[in-house]
């Protein structure tokens, strides 16, 4: 079943996409990934003869892949031309969610009117960096810390005096 997958996994990628990588899943499926488009297909066995589930989602930053939008079961005895017609409408149903919706809908529910713009929102801030100019602060044992290990060694202290500290002869 993998090499059947694998086949029309390069046939379909070959029609789909030129710049594209295809390799094999933990599951036993076979990812295509269009980098250059920022989504991925994926063909994986469904357990039916000649059958394969074929899954779509899209490549986040970083190159890590969401999980998928949309999943279809494919009959593979089809044609290439079908099956990339198959797989191209499930890549615009993934673009189409990862598009954001064109009127924004305001706090009283209604959307906003064209001509005006709403208050944007800002992204979230990024995390600081280290300041460069200052020197990174280096840790201590603290005070506490310091009077624990001075009561263990204490106590240790007294008890191997009374073995030892009495003397032989006295």
């Amino acid at each position: 079943m993998y090499t059947q997958l694998r086949e029309t996994a390069d046939e379909l990628a070959g029609v789909l996409w030129r710049e594209h990588t295809v390799y094999r899943e933990r599951g036993g499926g076979v990812v295509i990934r269009g980098e250059h488009v920022r989504r991925w297909i994926s063909l994986g066995p469904t357990g039916g003869k000649d059958q394969a589930l074929l899954r779509a989602g899209r490549l986040l930053d970083g190159g890590t892949t969401a999980p998928a939008r949309t999943e279809v079961v494919v009959d593979l005895t089809a044609g290439t031309a079908e099956l990339a017609a198959v797989c191209r409408r499930m890549l615009a149903e993934v673009a189409a969610v990862a598009e954001p919706a064109p009127a924004r809908a305001t706090r009283s529910g209604r959307t906003a009117e064209p001509g005006k713009q709403g208050k944007q929102r800002r992204p979230g801030r990024a995390a600081r960096a280290a300041r460069p100019g200052r020197p990174r602060r280096e840790r201590h044992t603290s005070l506490g810390s310091l009077v624990v290990l001075l009561c263990v060694a204490g106590v240790l202290g007294a008890w191997l005096y009374s073995l030892f500290g009495r003397g032989y002869g006295y």
